[in-house]
């Protein structure tokens, strides 16, 4: 039955139940009833939907549908041209000519077809937010906690019924924050994004959605340099900068592997449950060329070393992040070209709530344009400088 139908039906039974009560037949009929419809109105929803779904590539396929043939439909056609494109036909017998290069020729009779496809240039950036700590509060409040470093004192032995020959040396507390920068986009001058009413009407692609994520990729790309890089003060701490965080030097060419492995056992072992590689593609190509004492590679995936499978790739025994954020390894620079360690331990990032859209119809309402701002708040900062070792050249 239709919803119509169904709707008739339970107005019946509802006045069987004015001046006396339903029978169990009655109310059985209208339960069963209720079903249908709601499985009716389901139904309607869900077609509903698939037609939204389709709904450009339907129009798409109307553009490109060819009727039958006429055996001579040049007057038909010529005018069709002229109502799509507002210019004349000087001369319309030359429609006829077999040549789709020239309107004139026949050219108007080829149909142009748009192919529902935007190609997007890609470029790689972040790898290390996934690799670290992360929280997400519902405010944007600076965050504090509290640190402790007692690992250089130790314990002492007492002779029976003596008391200790020196005193324990008492905690000594740190602190640690976290604020929330706000991340805008698109940024340029501190301007939204604008977009015509026309086009998001009249485009045979979703523009919003196109607009959500582009937007986004901008904030998280900011984000990534900020986590590799980040200055402090107006910018979060970035791995490589933040207070106090140890080095480990490289001075040759390319890296080698005594620096490589002196760069693991410079991390305690502590924190080496857990730890990864996080450097740039390019220097990921430097240390895939690093041979050993026989002049072999040690990209050698049957050996602990480095696994030529980019899915799980490794280095010594431990996973490699690959981070464009990072300086490429240059000999006789400065570069911090990476970090080892354990980055979870290591680094912490807040994020505060979701990244929030605001759609704006109005301010440019009389100029037709929507406009499109995207805002997120988040900080990153070193947690513990302990936990990893940041990579850097030497100049020799």
């Amino acid at each position: 039955m239709t919803i119509e139908e169904i709707l008739a039906k339970l107005q019946e039974i509802d006045k069987l139940g004015e001046t006396r009560s339903f029978t169990a037949e009655e109310i059985s009929e209208y339960e069963e009833l209720e079903t249908q419809l709601k499985v009716a109105q389901k139904t309607q929803e869900l077609r509903a939907r698939t037609a939204a779904y389709v709904a450009p590539n339907a129009s798409l396929a109307a553009v490109v549908n060819v009727a039958t043939a006429k055996q001579d439909d040049t007057l038909e056609r010529a005018f069709d041209h002229y109502l799509r494109t507002g210019k004349e036909n000087a001369d319309i017998t030359e429609l006829r000519a077999q040549s789709v290069g020239t309107n004139s020729a026949g050219g108007y009779t080829v149909p142009e077809t748009l192919l529902t496809k935007i190609t997007e240039r890609k470029k790689a950036f972040g790898g290390v937010a996934n690799a670290v700590d992360s929280i997400t509060t519902a405010t944007g409040e600076p965050l504090r906690w509290p640190t402790l470093d007692d690992t250089s004192n130790v314990g002492v032995i007492a002779a029976e019924g003596t008391a200790p020959a020196s005193g324990g040396a008492d905690f000594v507390f740190g602190e640690k924050t976290l604020g929330a920068f706000p991340y805008v986009a698109p940024g340029a001058s501190n301007l939204p994004l604008r977009v015509s009413v026309e086009l998001l009407q009249d485009s045979a692609f979703d523009v919003q959605a196109l607009v959500v994520r582009k937007l986004s990729e901008r904030i998280f790309r900011k984000q990534a340099a900020d986590w590799v890089n980040g200055g402090g003060t107006t910018l979060p701490f970035g791995i490589s900068t933040g207070t106090a965080v140890a080095t480990n030097t490289f001075d040759a060419a390319a890296p080698t592997y005594a620096d490589l492995l002196n760069a693991v056992h410079q991390v305690d072992p502590a924190y080496r449950d857990g730890a990864v590689w996080t450097f740039n593609d390019a220097t990921l190509a430097l240390i895939e060329g690093v041979l050993d004492g026989n002049n072999r590679p040690l990209l050698n995936a049957a050996n602990d070393g480095i696994n030529v499978g980019r899915a799980n790739q490794t280095l010594l025994g431990y996973p490699v992040v690959i981070d464009q954020a990072w300086a490429t390894y240059t000999d006789g620079g400065t570069n911090k070209w990476g970090a080892f360690g354990n980055l979870t331990e290591g680094y912490i990032i807040r994020y505060v709530q979701d990244i929030t859209v605001v759609v704006n119809p109005y301010s440019r309402a009389n100029e037709r344009q929507v406009e499109f701002t995207m805002h997120a708040r988040a900080d990153g900062t070193v947690k513990d400088v302990n936990a990893f070792r940041v990579l850097q050249n030497e100049v020799s």
